[in-house]
């Protein structure tokens, strides 16, 4: 169970450093942060995964999309 979340945590950091959409990253960041909840859950560590869900899935999420949706940069105007 522990591998496979692991993998997954894998795949969603390369997944979120690889898209060129700002919203899509930080949307992947906040399955990264919800998937290592769940390591901390499995690894007994209860307390910890609650904090991380209010933090790092909860409120940063909202605070990065609020912060990318406050932008002005486009995909066209970045390559230029």
């Amino acid at each position: 169970m522990i591998d496979v979340l692991l993998a997954m945590m894998l795949v969603l950091g390369l997944l979120a450093l690889l898209v060129n959409d700002l919203r899509a990253s930080v949307i992947l960041l906040g399955v990264f942060s919800l998937v290592s909840c769940l390591v901390f859950y499995v690894l007994g560590a209860p307390d910890v995964a609650l904090t991380e869900a209010a933090v790092g899935t909860g409120i940063g999420t909202v605070v990065f999309i609020w912060i990318v949706s406050r932008t002005e940069r486009s995909g066209d105007e970045a390559r230029r």
